[in-house]
């Protein structure tokens, strides 16, 4: 067995690795639920928002938290994200995709609302994600108000506005299917620099919501390759056949061609045959 260089060894890890920079889970849009629009609503929530009514391929590149696993946290650090304008019974795929060159492992799982309020591990942790984001922001506006020397509007979604007690219920609240996104992220490395080891750098992500289409069959986002793979097989079967045609054509004049010089110098071998008898008599 020939040794392998460095070239060729790195080239391997790399392809090793680039085959484990997606994570992705699988779920059917749950049916409706009475969501309030008043507070507290999941607007309250400050998170990001995943619709597949937002775009043709909606998604969002973000940089999600990871920590490396600890006994409260066995499966890293957690973020959360809101699924909205889902359609109930319609298959949906989620995936998180990240560069190779951050090795993470990702735990990528959707909750019912319901089920998050009723399982105190997930609130919590829905809480604490909740929390820091909204203090996050809001000291990013009192930088921005600061460097303006200007006081802004309060923002909606820390300080959401009262619609009065005699707004029709109809307006309180809309019927919507939502699912509640939970990303772990476990840092998945080991590093002699202490530094990397103790301050985990946060993860270059892009998460994308892909309904399925055509019976729940086929991601909306391979329609274009299912495409172009069916018009490729169809070129190849009309082309096939006008190749087999060709040659079948070429073999029967090919045929007929030497049908035709064989019965030639058969008869010229027989005209030969009888003069040399004739000369012999």
């Amino acid at each position: 067995m020939l040794p392998l260089s460095r070239s060729s060894l790195a080239v391997c890890l790399q392809a090793v690795l680039a085959v484990a920079n997606t994570e992705k889970a699988i779920f059917l849009g749950p049916a409706s639920i009475a969501v309030p629009l008043e507070h507290p609503t999941l607007d309250g929530l400050g998170l990001d928002v995943l619709s597949p009514a937002a775009a043709s391929s909606p998604s969002i590149r973000t940089h999600l938290e990871a920590q490396f696993p600890t006994a409260s946290h066995p499966h890293g650090a957690a973020t959360w994200l809101l699924l909205d304008g889902l359609e109930e019974g319609r298959r949906y795929e989620v995936r998180v995709c990240w560069a190779a060159t951050q090795p993470t492992a990702f735990r990528v799982i959707t909750h019912e609302v319901e089920d998050v309020w009723a399982t105190p591990e997930l609130i919590t942790s829905l809480w604490a994600y909740s929390t820091s984001r909204l203090q996050a922001q809001a000291a990013s506006d009192d930088d921005n108000n600061t460097k303006n020397h200007a006081t802004p509007p309060p923002s909606p979604i820390i300080t959401p506005q009262s619609s009065g007690n005699n707004q029709p219920q109809a307006q309180k609240q809309r019927e919507a299917s939502v699912l509640l996104l939970q990303i772990l992220a476990a840092a998945d490395y080991v590093s002699a620099n202490a530094t990397v080891m103790r301050d985990v750098a946060r993860v270059d992500a892009d998460v994308i919501l892909d309904p399925f289409v055509l019976l729940n069959a086929v991601p909306r986002s391979l329609l274009p390759t299912a495409g172009y793979i069916v018009a490729v097989a169809a070129a190849a079967f009309y082309v096939a056949r006008y190749v087999v045609a060709r040659l079948r054509a070429f073999v029967a004049a090919a045929a007929a061609d030497g049908g035709d010089d064989g019965a030639g110098r058969t008869q010229k071998q027989l005209h030969q045959k009888t003069k040399k008898k004739k000369k012999t008599q």
